[in-house]
C-alpha cells in the first residue's frame, strides 16, 4: 500500500481568497473601462467636429460666404408663413448638409416635394408641396427636419430625440453681448427693424447701430458673414461649440429657463438664481418656467433660433441657459456637453478644442458689450470683451491680445 498527497480540490479558504482577489482586480478595472470608453466617446465626438469643420471650410471655399444663422426664405407674399417658408429662422447647419456627405438630404430640402412623416397629415401649404428651402423649423410632418444626422451627434449625449425633431449637439457663437443678437436686429426679410414679422421694409435708425455695437461673434443672425469679417483671426475666433440637448431632467447645463430681467447686466446673478442650492448642477425645482419643448436646447437641428442652436461666450461652459422672454429676445446662451469638466469648441480656422468649465471668464457680472446702456457708461461696441478669455475668444474684432496656445 502507498499514499497519495494529490489533492483533488480547493479548500474553502482558497475558494474565498482567489474570489476576493478577482473582486478586487473587477472593482479596479471597471472604472479604467468606464473611462477608456468616455474617452472613446470623447474623440468620436471630436472627429465629429472637426468635420463639421471642415465643412464649413468648404462651403466658404465654394460661397465665399459662411452659411448663415437664421438665414433661408422669408415670409413676404405668403399666407401661412410657417409652412410656405421658414421665415428665415434656418440654422447654420442647413447649408452645411451637402459638405457634411448628405447630399440626398439637402437635394430633398432644396427643391419642392410632397413627402411627409405623417402622410395621412394634408401638407399645410398652397398645392400641397413642400416649398423649396422647407417650413419653419418646428414643422415636424417636414421629413428632412425630423432626419437624425449621425454627425450632429455627440455619442456622450444619452437623449435620443422625441418624437419628431432631429437634435444637434454642435451650436454657432454669435459672440459676447446680448443685446439683438438672437435675430440680429433684423426682421424676417432681413430689414433692420423691431417689427420681426417682415412685412416692415424701413429700416430704424437706432436698430442699425444697436445691431452693429452687440453682434461680436463669428455669426451675426440674419446676416452673411465672411472670413474677412473676423479681424481678430480665424485661430483666435470661436465659430462654433458643443452643447447639451435637453432631456427633461432639469439639468442646469441643457435646461432653458424663461427669466424676464434683461440680461445684459449681472449674468452670474441671474444664473446662480435658478440653480438649486443644494444641488447645484440642476435648477431649482419649483418657481421656475422652462421651455422643454418648444426651444428646447440642441433638440431641432434646423432651427436656427437661440435657444436650439446658438451660444455665447458670456457664461463658462455648462452654465444655465437664460431666455428673456421667447426665441428671438435677448439670450444668454452657454456651450456644454456630457462629458466630464468642458466641452469641445471649434476655431475658425478648423482646429477643435476641449474648453475647461473653468476657463477664465473674467467678470461673469459685467454688462455685456453694446450700444448707450444706461446701467454703465463705460460700456461700448468696441470694448474688450468684460468676460476674459472666453470672451475674448468669442468676439470676432476687438483686438484682444490671446496669449495662451490651446491646442497642443
Amino acid at each position: 500500500m502507498f499514499s497519495s498527497n494529490r489533492r483533488s480540490a480547493f479548500t474553502l479558504v482558497e475558494l474565498l481568497v482567489v474570489i476576493a482577489i478577482i473582486g478586487i482586480l473587477v472593482g479596479l478595472l471597471l472604472p479604467a473601462v468606464q473611462a477608456a470608453r468616455e474617452a472613446a466617446r470623447r474623440m468620436s465626438c471630436s472627429n465629429n467636429f472637426k468635420q463639421i469643420g471642415l465643412a464649413l471650410q468648404n462651403y466658404h471655399s465654394n460661397y465665399k460666404n459662411l452659411p448663415a444663422q437664421m438665414g433661408g426664405t422669408d415670409r413676404a407674399g405668403v399666407m401661412a408663413a410657417d409652412f410656405d417658408c421658414n421665415r428665415s429662422r434656418l440654422s447654420w447647419l442647413v447649408g452645411l448638409t451637402p459638405f457634411m456627405e448628405q447630399q440626398g438630404l439637402w437635394e430633398k430640402i432644396s427643391n419642392p416635394n410632397n413627402v411627409s412623416v405623417d402622410p395621412a397629415t394634408a401638407i399645410p401649404s398652397t398645392g400641397g408641396v413642400w416649398p423649396p428651402m422647407g417650413p419653419t423649423g418646428n414643422q415636424f410632418n417636414y421629413e428632412p427636419w425630423v432626419s437624425e444626422i449621425p454627425t450632429l451627434r455627440c455619442p456622450s449625449d444619452p437623449f435620443d430625440s422625441p418624437e419628431g425633431g432631429g437634435r444637434t449637439n454642435y451650436a454657432a457663437s454669435i459672440g459676447d453681448a446680448v443685446d439683438r443678437v438672437g435675430f440680429g436686429g433684423k426682421n424676417e426679410i432681413g430689414v433692420y427693424h423691431s417689427n420681426g414679422n417682415g412685412v416692415t421694409t424701413t429700416p430704424e435708425t437706432w436698430m442699425i447701430t444697436r445691431a452693429k455695437a452687440a453682434n461680436r461673434g463669428f455669426f451675426w443672425n440674419r446676416t452673411e458673414m465672411k472670413f474677412r469679417d473676423i479681424q481678430d483671426g480665424l485661430s483666435n475666433t470661436i465659430a462654433a461649440g458643443e452643447i447639451p440637448t435637453c432631456g427633461r431632467d432639469l439639468q442646469v447645463k441643457s435646461t432653458v429657463v424663461r427669466q424676464r430681467p434683461n440680461p445684459w447686466c449681472t449674468p452670474k446673478t441671474l444664473a446662480d438664481a435658478v440653480r438649486d442650492p443644494n444641488r447645484p448642477q440642476f435648477l431649482q425645482p419649483t418657481g421656475l418656467t422652462l421651455y422643454q419643448d418648444s426651444y428646447a436646447r440642441g433638440t431641432r437641428w434646423a432651427d436656427g433660433r437661440a435657444s436650439t442652436t446658438s451660444f455665447q461666450t458670456i457664461l463658462p461652459p455648462n452654465s444655465p441657459n437664460i431666455l428673456d422672454g421667447d426665441a428671438m429676445s435677448d439670450p444668454l446662451m452657454a456651450a456644454g456637453s456630457y462629458h466630464q469638466g468642458g466641452a469641445h469648441i471649434l476655431m475658425g480656422d478648423g482646429a477643435v478644442i476641449f474648453i475647461s468649465d473653468s476657463i477664465e471668464a473674467g467678470n461673469s457680472d459685467a454688462c455685456a458689450p453694446g450700444r448707450d446702456h444706461a446701467n454703465d457708461p463705460n460700456v461700448r461696441s468696441g470694448m474688450e470683451s468684460p468676460f476674459g478669455l472666453w470672451g475674448a475668444l468669442g468676439s470676432r474684432g476687438a483686438k484682444e491680445t490671446i496669449d495662451e496656445q490651446f491646442n497642443q
